[in-house]
């Protein structure tokens, strides 16, 4: 048995649990000499779940002393609260793990067999999913800042079976496997050996279909990307117009995108038809919202804009500032003066309160701050996070960096001088049981 060649030339990390499945990739990678000359090395993810994870790790320390291969045992916490299961947060904690421990270019190699993508398959297909999740797994992607590879997602686990046993290697055989609570594990321990009565290449057959899924999906990416770039205004914004012009089938693989490429968790089930009934039905001057797991859509005018839940800057916070360093603000963001040492006295910056009036540059009588950012055309989900600079006597001199009165316009001014508000910067499956959650 051996590997096909990696696709790219480059150093590997093995996520290694010590199961059957990844100590048999584990042994066909150290025997590959030219992977071991651009670099193997491997990673256990302790989720401190089990009270034999302490053991468990200690067996993966010992496989990979034994081929010299360099591990890693990275602990982390898993988060039961977030409403994704044990099995859902165990895995978002592990490739959290990864994507941190990840090289730049290096190819994160997992050992995801035939029978993994079979269930996975189904899995989805029970979730309602569609084409695209019906892909399942991907052979071969990107992660973090390197790659992802499952050189053996052709592989039967039969086949791996047999060639551990042929070898004499070492694996863990966790008990928790058998346990049905798992919904992986009541597919591959019920379900699948019932279908394989009937239809012996049942795993076969479903591992097809998602590979034949993820065929009709890359021939749909293409077109999915230029309707998306005709869409956008900026990164986060889409334009409504050009969303309404789009067919609806062609419409919801747009959203999905674009979701997906801002990394925001995926849509719920529901999540395209409440934002087609919600938000993109709206009225012009309505300003509904849709949120999940921390993520947020929000209408205004002809826009669709999304990100994460950002807490609006606390009623009551309140910071002197002199300008010749930047301010960090709650929440992220920064304020900085560019060009200018610093100003002639501390300023005040503080969170809006309502009532605030500002004179604009050209004006001998001051506007209500309300209304001067309503007529700005800023959008309410930066309103919600300006911050207020006010002079010492109390006397509103700019609302971030967009609404900037005419005192300190003519300060700036006759310093070239420039305030800037800058945003937080963006956020640029397998084996079950305990021991793959160990």
């Amino acid at each position: 048995m051996r590997l096909p060649a990696p696709p790219l030339p480059s150093p590997i990390l093995l996520g290694f649990s010590g199961g059957l499945d990844s100590t048999v990739l584990l042994h066909l990678l150290a025997a590959d000499e030219g992977i071991r000359q651009r670099g193997l090395r491997a990673l256990h993810v302790h989720h401190g779940l089990h009270p034999e994870a302490d053991a468990w790790a200690a067996l993966c320390r010992r496989a990979c002393d034994a081929l010299d291969v360099p591990l890693e045992i990275v602990r982390v916490e898993v988060d039961l609260t977030a409403g994704l299961g044990i099995e859902g947060a165990a895995r978002v904690a592990r490739h959290a793990a990864f994507a941190a421990a990840l090289g730049e270019d290096e190819i994160l190699t997992l050992a995801h067999h035939r029978d993994d993508q079979a269930e996975t398959f189904l899995l989805r297909a029970l979730r309602g999913a569609g084409s695209d999740g019906l892909a399942a797994m991907r052979r071969w992607r990107r992660h973090a800042h390197g790659w992802l590879w499952r050189p053996l997602l052709d592989v039967a686990r039969t086949t791996l079976h047999d060639y551990a046993t042929s070898q004499r290697l070492h694996w863990l055989d966790d008990p928790a496997n058998a346990n049905t609570d798992f919904d992986r594990n009541f597919l591959r321990n019920a379900v699948l050996p019932l279908l394989r009565q009937r239809w012996p290449d049942a795993a076969a057959s479903f591992a097809r279909s998602a590979a034949l899924c993820a065929q009709a999906g890359e021939l749909l990416d293409a077109e999915d990307a230029a309707a998306l770039a005709t869409a956008r205004r900026d990164l986060r914004t889409l334009l409504v117009p050009q969303l309404h012009a789009l067919p609806a089938a062609r419409r919801a693989r747009v959203l999905r995108r674009w979701i997906a490429d801002l990394r925001l968790p995926p849509l719920p089930g529901n999540g395209i038809a409440r934002i087609e009934r919600e938000l993109l039905a709206a009225r012009h001057d309505a300003s509904p919202r849709f949120d999940w797991q921390g993520a947020r859509v929000w209408r205004w005018r002809g826009l669709l804009h999304a990100d994460v839940l950002h807490e609006p800057l606390p009623a009551g916070w309140s910071q002197s500032w002199d300008g010749r360093a930047a301010l960090v603000l709650p929440g992220g963001g920064r304020l900085q003066l560019v060009h200018a040492a610093g100003f002639d006295a501390p300023l005040r910056v503080h969170a809006r309160q309502g009532g605030e009036r500002i004179v604009l540059p050209g004006r001998s009588h001051s506007h209500a701050l309300k209304h001067v950012l309503q007529d700005s055309g800023m959008p309410p989900w930066q309103r919600a996070h300006l911050p207020l600079l006010s002079d010492p006597d109390g006397r509103l001199l700019a609302a971030g960096d967009a609404i900037v009165s005419a005192p300190l316009a003519a300060w700036l001014a006759a310093r070239d001088a420039q305030l800037q508000q800058l945003s937080p910067a963006p956020d640029t499956d397998g084996e079950s049981g305990a021991a793959a959650l160990a």
